[in-house]
């Protein structure tokens, strides 16, 4: 073969391999995705579902997830939050009011779909009805070490330099990671269309109810003519857990209208050893096990840390062995694990008092200004649950007396 004929063939094996593959289309993958084709990169999303699709989520937006969206990005909210009920199990019932906005609530449909179509503004290109039965570094199907083999259902295989899972936490390619969970929740919820009347009720404020099991708690989250009601408590009582959504809904004078979805869903928190990558494929939101251990929040981790999958993907795309991607990956980890990671640790220590004193921070949020106004600065966005007990040693006491106990 001559030089020019060789140089060409080069060429046409170069550009049928991705630069960045990105498995999910949720926030995370969105993100991921964005932030690689921001940088130049070719970049490939693949979504098993079409899009728009609903996912379980109560989608509350709070400052961290405003921050990490694309600049300009229009958010699709339902509703401002300017004010929180909180009860303690459908008792002891105060409202807290705030002149500035709390959160927004968005509807996942349109709101995945926005963060899409920015990645494509970017110049992501984006598959949908692509399920990924398996991620293959090594064999056949690889034809050298820069490259990872992402083999679909129908046995197509896409090539790639990397690969960011961001498939939910029960995907393939955190399986592919060995990501390992320790803390696994169920999350029940219905969406209820009401009156008029009842919605103008609703306008502007949440309801936080701290549940009968240890952990639980449930919420209502009003979207113009829909209450998105749901309920989330440890896995392993699932007829006690539907009892208390059930029990809620009636408290709430809503069992007289019909849900037009009701769902359910599991939520998974990774353990402080797991792996975020392995090789060239890095994972990042539901598929890292990233979500606030305490609130189970997770659409500003995966925002976050999608972001971050999709910056060191391209590092790692650009790595010309294994020792340079794997250097690239650690970084990722090192990233996540000094922002969302502290965050998370901190969670878990939170969600042990909540579960046993649940009565106690019911009534410091509810009749102590400043823990209202730390709850009110980590909505907005001005400080996190790490930072506030970073600056506070009332709150380091506090939960270190419960770590000994």
């Amino acid at each position: 073969m001559s030089s020019e004929n060789a140089d060409a063939g080069h060429e046409h094996e170069e550009s049928s391999v991705w630069d960045v593959v990105v498995v999910g289309a949720g926030p995370a993958g969105a993100s991921a995705a964005y932030a690689a084709a921001v940088a130049g990169r070719r970049v490939l999303l693949l979504e098993k579902a079409e899009l728009p699709r609903y996912k379980t989520c109560g989608g509350g937006i709070i400052g961290y997830s405003r921050d990490s969206l694309p600049p300009g990005f229009e958010l699709p909210l339902q509703d401002r939050i300017h004010a929180v009920t909180f009860s303690l199990n459908g008792r002891l019932s105060r409202t807290r009011r705030s002149k500035r906005m709390l959160f927004g609530l968005i509807n996942r449909p349109e709101f995945d779909a926005g963060l899409v179509e920015e990645a494509q503004k970017a110049g992501a290109e984006l598959r949908t009805g692509a399920t990924v039965s398996r991620v293959e570094q090594h064999g056949a199907a690889v034809p050298d070490r820069r490259t990872v083999a992402v083999v679909l259902s129908g046995g197509e295989t896409v090539l790639a330099r990397a690969v960011v899972g961001a498939d939910g936490s029960a995907g393939r390619i955190g399986a592919h990671v060995g990501v390992k969970l320790d803390q696994v929740d169920l999350g029940l919820e219905a969406e209820i269309p009401v009156p008029r009347t009842v919605a103008e009720d609703w306008a502007g404020r949440v309801l936080i109810d701290w549940g009968p099991m240890p952990g639980s708690y449930g919420w209502v989250f009003p979207k113009g003519d829909t209450l998105t009601v749901g309920v989330i408590s440890a896995r392993g009582d699932g007829g006690g857990t539907k009892r208390y959504l059930e029990d809620f809904v009636a408290r709430l004078g809503l069992a007289g209208f019909e849900p037009k979805i009701s769902s359910g869903h599991l939520t998974r928190c990774r353990s402080d050893d797991s792996p975020l990558s392995r090789g060239r494929v890095l994972v990042c939101g539901d598929a890292a096990g990233l979500l606030e251990p305490w609130t189970r929040e997770g659409i500003s981790f995966a925002l976050r840390s999608g972001r971050l999958a999709g910056e060191w993907a391209v590092r790692v795309a650009e790595s010309h062995d294994a020792v340079d991607a794997r250097r690239q990956a650690l970084n990722y980890a090192f990233a996540i694990k000094a922002g969302l990671g502290v965050e998370m640790s901190v969670g878990r220590r939170m969600l042990k008092l909540f579960e046993r004193r649940p009565g106690l921070l019911h009534a410091v949020l509810t009749g102590f200004r400043p823990a209202w106004n730390a709850f009110a600065g980590i909505t907005r966005g001005t400080t996190s649950l790490a930072e506030l007990v970073r600056s506070h040693p009332l709150a380091q006491r506090a939960l270190s007396t419960m770590d000994r106990t």
